[in-house]
């Protein structure tokens, strides 16, 4: 879960980037009423091209099997290039209806099937599916970049672009944006230029698709098996269950079993005192992707990385970096990476004391390694602030706490949600009905929340149908969230770590985004915008979960029921910037790597041979301890490699400014509800998708634009902080 750019009537994902906290992994769909036309043997029983049943118009995925695919995307894709060549071979004079409005409403059916089908292969997927993926993948592709390399259409909106005066505000937008989008996809290069783009999207796509596979594979893989009780001393009651669950589904008797899930991971790497099986278990995950054979990324991620900069080269760019961030907030790699250094320095000196601190702890036991860190950091916090983390779970219980970001929702913005029985791709799909403060539908929202061995990792929100207004036909959107809980023991709650918490905030900050949307053009609706802005509505909302307000709310014992105690409030609050050196440079580490592998010519990224070089490199100059590594090697870097964060990586922190500074606004009011400033994110953020240029929108919202310190002093790295 990759994103391409913003395509006709809305995004149109191919796969999605895995582990990643990322937005969006769907396409979207028109009104059945429009898209039901790719033919007619196919629409008579394929339940992909036919009429969506039900009160909310969702998938019927129990009518639909894997052979319906192929058959529904031919027909698709054959209903798609008859709307584009109607609009391109058209004799009337190119006006804003006939030609951009038509084109937001062509590919209707293409969005339906391809936002089914690369949903499911994320959370629901199968060898079928993979092999299927491979196919799809790329010709999905191109279909969906023809239209851009099309000299007729390309002509047609240059027209209509230069003769736009007197159109509507969002009307105008919607022009900008598609002549900006043709021009970025190569409509202006010479012949050969964009018969070799098509080749490169092509030949990307099929290896995005490689490289997830790949990294699925070597993720399934792995097992660390213990068959010895007394080596699992430290693990909590909830670990031992989950590891001894899998064991036994994987037919193993008297053991138990760890993968590499990332909640897996961590909680094993903070609990288990055994030294030796958190070696086992780190360099488990740091190689994946890496370990020779035919699932190793490294030669995907060097034709991928030579491949982005020749296709930036004939775009006209100096690098695959430069053209992304073209339009993005931070507008240079070199900006990108000044503001990334900036917060790495004090980062790093951070992250070297808590290093001392460690060591100390540990004496002349053994010398800390990276494998350590998560152990003895949690050690190291409970010794500093008397404080042990595992003492909170019994007090996030999941239900509580979605129950909690849906009444932040409510006082916010007056939206409401209201369970419902709604089918599902997965029997552990909880869905709900969405209403603004009038009471009307907003849309239909359907979280996931749990790891199998079907999903991919990570935590993602994405969307089956994205919203639209054009005609006066409103069309709401469905929304998902996905998390990776370990599945509870039968009858156990679901208990969350904060991490998890802030997890699920984070992912409820991208569904309001899809779900409160009123733009009228899907291709700039919901979640559209460049990705260092997107990631800020959903940062923003994981302030609130920490706030002492909400936690009266939501955090009580699964057990009493008696809320969290305020002591324990006190300590959370005072240990959150705990750790924080390495949660920074562990983060800037990875996104250094991305914009360096990113900033390469094709020269440069031609010369580089060896992956691990390249990191060791890398990293090196910029001084990363030996003890930590980058929160993503690109083995396993799914983000830029199989999803749409390529040369974007750092989007998680710059949005962070964003969402630092904007949380301010309800400080500086003196209520964490404040009516103005809560009406203010609503218009401007929640509701405004891409109408505006992003810092306008942030301008809007805040009155000025956004300063870097408060983003330092909520990480505990201003100047004179310890």
């Amino acid at each position: 879960m990759s994103n391409p750019s913003v395509s006709f009537k809305a995004r149109l994902i191919i796969a999605c980037a895995a582990g990643a906290l990322a937005w969006g992994c769907g396409a979207a769909e028109t009104p059945s009423s429009t898209d039901g036309q790719a033919s007619a043997a196919v629409e008579a029983e394929n339940p992909l091209i036919t009429e969506w049943p039900g009160t909310y118009a969702t998938p019927p995925f129990s009518a639909i099997s894997d052979e319906d695919y192929k058959p529904a995307f031919d027909a698709a894709v054959a209903e798609y290039r008859e709307e584009l060549e109607a609009i391109a071979s058209l004799d009337d004079a190119p006006t804003f209806e006939n030609t951009i409005v038509a084109m937001e409403q062509a590919g209707g059916a293409l969005k339906r099937v391809g936002g089914v089908f690369f949903n499911v292969t994320n959370t629901d997927t199968n060898p079928t599916l993979q092999e299927l993926d491979v196919e799809l993948t790329p010709a999905f592709t191109r279909e969906v970049d023809a239209p851009f390399l099309d000299d007729r259409l390309f002509a047609r909106v240059q027209a209509v672009y230069d003769a736009q005066e007197g159109l509507a505000p969002e009307d105008a937008r919607l022009v900008e944006l598609y002549h900006r989008e043709f021009v970025r996809k190569g409509a202006a290069a010479d012949a050969e230029a964009k018969s070799r783009i098509k080749e490169i999207n092509t030949r990307i796509a099929t290896l995005n698709t490689q490289f997830a596979q790949n990294l699925l594979k070597e993720t399934k893989s792995f097992q660390l098996v213990v068959t010895d009780p007394t080596r699992l001393a430290g693990l909590s009651d909830a670990m031992k269950a989950a590891g001894k669950s899998a064991a036994e589904a994987a037919g193993l008797e008297d053991a138990w079993a760890f993968g590499l899930n990332r909640s897996v991971f961590e909680n094993f790497m903070a609990q288990a005192e055994d030294r030796e099986l958190r070696a086992k278990l780190f360099d488990g995950y740091r190689l994946r992707g890496a370990n020779g054979g035919e699932s190793d990324n490294s030669d995907v991620i060097l034709e991928i990385v030579r491949l982005r900069a020749e296709r930036a080269e004939l775009l006209g760019y100096v690098s695959h970096a430069h053209f992304q961030l073209e339009t993005r907030m931070a507008k240079t790699p070199e900006n990108a990476m000044d503001f990334l250094l900036r917060v790495w320095e004090p980062g790093l000196a951070r992250a070297k004391q808590e290093l001392d601190d460690m060591q100390a702890l540990v004496g002349d036991e053994y010398v800390v390694e990276g494998h350590d860190w998560w152990h003895l950091s949690e050690r190291v916090r409970a010794e500093k602030y008397a404080f042990d983390s595992a003492l909170l779970k019994p007090y996030f219980q999941l239900e509580n706490v979605r129950q909690g970001a849906f009444d932040m929702a409510t006082k916010l913005f007056g939206v409401t949600f209201e369970e419902v029985d709604v089918e599902a791709w997965n029997p552990e799909v909880v869905s709900f009905d969405v209403k603004n403060a009038e009471g009307e539908h907003l849309g239909l929202f359907m979280m996931d929340m749990f790891a199998r061995d079907t999903k991919r990792g990570g935590a993602w929100m994405s969307t089956y149908r994205d919203a639209s207004d054009i005609d006066d036909v409103e069309i709401r959107p469905i929304v998902t969230n996905n998390l990776n809980m370990i599945t509870p023991e039968q009858d156990a709650p679901a208990l969350m770590s904060f991490g998890e918490v802030e997890t699920l905030f984070h992912e409820f900050g991208h569904a309001l985004h899809g779900l409160m949307t009123t733009q009228k053009y899907p291709f700039y609706s919901g979640v559209s915008g460049p990705r260092d802005y997107t990631e800020f509505p959903a940062q923003i909302l994981e302030h609130w979960a920490s706030q002492s307000e909400m936690l009266a709310d939501y955090a009580k014992h699964h057990e009493t029921g008696e809320p969290i105690p305020n002591e324990l409030v006190e300590k959370l609050l005072e240990a959150a910037n705990h750790n924080q050196g390495f949660k920074t440079t562990e983060f800037i580490a990875a996104s250094l790597l991305d914009m360096r592998w990113h900033m390469l010519n094709s020269q440069q990224a031609a010369a580089i041979t060896d992956v691990r070089a390249f990191e060791r490199e890398v990293l090196a100059e910029y001084g990363l301890l030996n003890e930590i590594e980058p929160r993503y090697r690109s083995q396993y870097f799914s983000h830029i490699f199989a999803g749409g964060y390529s040369a974007g990586y750092y989007s998680y922190l710059w949005s962070e400014i964003l969402d630092a500074d904007g949380f301010d606004a309800f400080l500086e009011a003196g209520d964490i509800f404040d009516p103005a400033a809560a009406a203010r994110l609503q218009e401007w953020v929640y509701e405004a998708g891409g109408i505006m240029e992003a810092d306008e929108l942030y301008r809007r919202f805040r009155g000025a634009d956004p300063s870097i310190e408060p983003l330092l002093r909520a990480r505990g790295l201003a100047d004179g902080e310890s």
